[in-house]
């Protein structure tokens, strides 16, 4: 490639947002007011963005399953088999790679047989998060149906062109369940009596799930084991599991955010009976949330959270610094597997990630952990992303929590009524850069100086990534400021240009969301940039 360089100049959306420009190739544009400089390094490749970086997350969980994806066949809510159909639409927009199901702490008390064979003679059960609802709460999040089951999760999937990810039962349930419910998913047609099962639910042919998680917060909710019982149960688990010629991704149980001890046991145990151990695991997932906003003056975990639509501009930057945290966790856990894994066979997952604030912005009362998501949020999650891309390497999977009424939702729906958030926005913005190859960013601007609580403090001024997918360039930028433009000159290193288009998210209220009765409070604006030479 050709030693050139490129320039364009954007304004990178205030108050506080974030802009991606996709180019085949971009050259020079400058202005007197550029107070800030992008450089895209064509010539030094970080590694190819997996898809299912752009991966969700859907648990049995307040409203996430019932009224959120499923609606029911016989709804007068438009759907496909019961599965809503405007969530399908918009997941299809935004090339959703891959759904873990059924949790979350709801996976560690799930009995996989309950959601299977009619709907009408599946068992009702008490809902794991049952201790957490309130009065307000509707019946099927308190006790659950089961309606909603394999089937229709592999069917909604496939209908959005998403590939399944299963969370197993390692608390509750034996191995032998989970080697049958492998065995009820992808054995051949017509193999076994499962098989037999499979196809009177309306599937004869396999459905070839290949990504299982062998338990969920095995350290909590999943077991409270030790590190290194759980890497003994891991073991167990996945010895001798059945493939039918399918070839299966294991992803163990990892750490809550910085506990290095949890990953550091869970190897040392593994590779006590050689380092071949290794090649039976194929992720390792982290989960991280933002939650405490208390400045450092607890951290205790209902009282250090936030409120989600009712903060000021510390608050804002606050949970932005709890965020980005997770960039070094990255870091920090591949070095410790390195010290057992030296040819990193196993990659990092991050199957659970966002802000977690306290209740009371619920869109639906009594959908619990449902919180209504402001341009804030869709900062926090383009900040996240794009430190994913700039991980390329390391990561093969991440998991937003969660994809619909839960947390950091890319969607809100309550019967008839949905909308998209500001964070479903983000995720339609970066979708360019599944597949891509991520290129090394160098970024230049003022830093953001705020007062904590009469103490002056400092964020990074602008972030962001860049991948090229053939002659395309997509280029996501996050400008975290609350009140200030930035004028930006984004240069390529490697590489010419010839045209241009810019897409920001911003607003200038730092509280703006979308709702039910204001669907477009916050949404992407589209505009053609000039390209000079």
């Amino acid at each position: 490639m050709k030693n050139r360089r490129g320039f364009i100049q954007t304004t990178l959306a205030g108050t506080a947002g974030l802009v991606f420009s996709r180019t085949s190739g971009i050259s020079a544009a400058t202005a007197q007011s550029v107070d800030s400089r992008v450089e895209i390094l064509l010539d030094e490749p970080i590694g190819t963005i997996s898809h299912n970086l752009y991966g969700h997350f859907t648990e049995h969980l307040g409203g996430t399953i019932y009224d959120g994806v499923w609606v029911g066949a016989k709804s007068k809510i438009p759907n496909f088999d019961g599965i809503r159909k405007e969530l399908v639409e918009q997941m299809r927009k935004i090339k959703a790679p891959v759904v873990r199901y059924p949790g979350g702490c709801f996976a560690d008390s799930y009995d996989w047989r309950d959601g299977i064979g009619p709907s009408d003679q599946r068992p009702r059960r008490t809902n794991f998060w049952l201790g957490a609802e309130n009065d307000k709460s509707p019946a099927s999040h308190k006790y659950d149906p089961n309606e909603f089951g394999t089937d229709e999760f592999v069917h909604f999937c496939r209908l959005i062109g998403a590939e399944p990810y299963l969370a197993a039962n390692i608390r509750s349930l034996p191995a032998s369940e989970f080697y049958r419910w492998v065995e009820y998913c992808n054995s051949p047609t017509g193999s076994t009596r499962l098989a037999e099962e499979r196809a009177k639910a309306g599937s004869a042919q396999p459905y070839n799930v290949r990504y299982w998680g062998v338990g969920n917060e095995s350290w909590g909710c999943g077991g409270n084991f030790t590190p290194q019982e759980y890497a003994v149960e891991f073991r167990r688990y996945s010895a001798w599991l059945p493939r039918y010629g399918q070839s299966l991704s294991l992803i163990a149980s990892g750490p809550n955010s910085d506990d290095w001890s949890w990953t550091r046991g869970f190897f040392e145990e593994i590779v006590r009976k050689g380092s071949s151990q290794l090649g039976g695991i194929y992720g390792w997932a982290l989960h991280h949330y933002a939650w405490n906003l208390s400045r450092g003056r607890t951290n205790e975990w209902e009282k250090g959270k936030g409120d989600a639509i009712q903060f000021d501009p510390v608050d804002w930057y606050e949970i932005l610094r709890e965020g980005e945290r997770v960039e070094g966790l990255i870091l920090g856990h591949w070095q410790v597997m390195s010290e057992f894994d030296r040819e990193h066979r196993v990659k990092l997952v991050v199957d659970e990630w966002g802000p977690w604030y306290r209740p009371g912005s619920e869109a639906t009362p009594g959908d619990i952990l449902e919180q209504t998501p402001t341009l804030r949020d869709a900062v926090f999650s383009g900040m996240t992303l794009d430190i994913f891309n700039r991980h390329a390497s390391k990561l093969y999977m991440a998991n937003c929590a969660q994809l619909i009424n839960c947390l950091n939702s890319l969607y809100l729906a309550h019967e008839d009524r949905f909308v998209v958030t500001p964070v479903g926005h983000v995720f339609g913005m970066y979708a360019g850069h599944q597949g891509g190859e991520s290129r090394r960013t160098i970024f230049s601007a003022p830093s953001v100086q705020y007062d904590r609580d009469g103490k002056p403090a400092t964020f990074w001024g602008l972030q962001g990534s860049a991948s090229l997918s053939g002659k395309d360039l997509l280029v996501t930028v996050v400008n975290p400021h609350t009140t200030q433009v930035r004028e930006a000159e984004i240069t390529i290193r490697g590489g010419s240009a010839s045209s241009a288009m810019a897409t920001t998210l911003s607003h200038s209220d730092i509280h703006a969301r979308n709702t039910f009765d204001n669907r477009e409070g916050v949404i992407p604006q589209k505009k053609e940039s000039v390209v000079r030479n």
